[in-house]
């Protein structure tokens, strides 16, 4: 599994980077300044959960059980949920998707959370 997180983690980050960069060659000048500041939203949670991934990854020879993987799990699904929305929202411009980004940020508290009480 921590080979699972590992990958996970390096995609995100590759495609955060990837996004990050087209936000700002790409998107500047096509969307509003506050769309952009969407879309750059998405890429900061995106890369900073993607991290997180990895260092899921690492400690799970040190921290085993249910509650580092529902961590890892929940990251990756509040990098498709939160900061996927954003991305859509952006670039579509169509605000039902903002509905979805609360989803995706609670997913990442829970993550966060499963992940202190794994230390405890």
């Amino acid at each position: 599994m921590d080979r699972t997180f590992l990958l996970l983690g390096a995609v995100a980050a590759f495609l955060a980077v990837t996004l990050g960069a087209f936000g700002a060659h790409g998107l500047r000048g096509r969307l509003t300044p506050e769309m952009l500041a969407v879309f750059q939203t998405g890429v900061q949670y995106h890369l900073y959960h993607a991290l997180a991934l990895v260092l899921v990854s690492a400690i799970m020879g040190r921290l085993s059980g249910w509650l580092i993987q529902t961590a890892g799990w929940c990251f990756a699904a509040g990098i498709v949920l939160f900061s996927g929305s954003l991305y859509v929202l952006a670039i579509s411009g169509v605000t039902i998707f903002g509905a979805i980004t609360p989803i995706g940020g609670l997913a990442f508290l829970i993550g966060w959370a499963c992940l202190a009480f794994a230390a405890i």
